[in-house]
């Protein structure tokens, strides 16, 4: 009798059918997703989560004191130059690619540039973001922490939903190499960049 459970152990073990693929669920009721689930963001952590609809519905009143927030999916190409050399150097972004966006618990615009080793923010010159969003209203529609301004320097500028920053991010770390990031790197934001601009919808500015 002492050998029966170890026996129905490995019959067990025998007889379970191999595992099958990871399924996604959603990070706040662990319901099933489905591969267009949408995501919310953790204000305490700055983490992104995954959310079924539901989930995602509770949390999408940007005016409620929540610690989540629904992130929505405007995609808009700006229109004209939103950094020029001169704002660049304005807002002292030190490379040619970067994120901005309003966080909340700073209660102050930041940005984020990807990297080797993640996204390193950094505050920016208040006085450059107010002159560069008077010249571009829409950028005092970002909604704070959900969306952001997506910019490569000498090329077209997006408002995007902030979990397209940080997929971006994550793309370019595990291809960076080397001191630029090289080749790989450089072709992912290339395509990223390609699938963002198909995404986006111009911006319709009133004269």
């Amino acid at each position: 009798m002492s050998g029966f459970p170890l026996a129905a152990l490995h019959r067990a073990a025998r007889d379970r059918p191999p595992p099958g693929p990871t399924v996604e669920r959603c990070d706040m009721c662990a319901a099933e997703l489905d591969g267009g689930h949408r995501h919310l963001v953790d204000l305490l952590d700055r983490r992104i989560m995954c959310a079924c609809h539901p989930c995602r519905l509770l949390f999408a009143d940007d005016h409620t004191h929540q610690r989540y927030r629904a992130v929505p999916d405007r995609h808009l190409r700006l229109a004209g130059p939103v950094l020029d050399g001169r704002a660049w150097d304005e807002l002292q972004i030190p490379v040619g690619l970067a994120f901005l966006f309003h966080n909340s618990a700073r209660e102050q615009p930041v940005a984020c540039y990807p990297g080797p080793a993640g996204a390193t923010e950094s505050d920016l010159d208040l006085g450059a973001w107010d002159r560069i969003t008077a010249a571009h209203p829409v950028l005092a529609t970002l909604r704070p922490d959900v969306e952001a301004l997506l910019v490569r320097r000498g090329a077209d500028a997006y408002l995007v939903p902030i979990d397209a920053c940080y997929e971006l991010t994550g793309r370019l770390r595990t291809r960076w190499r080397g001191f630029d990031g090289g080749r790989e790197a450089h072709a992912e934001v290339d395509a990223f960049f390609a699938r963002i601009d198909g995404l986006s919808r111009p911006e319709r500015r009133t004269p």
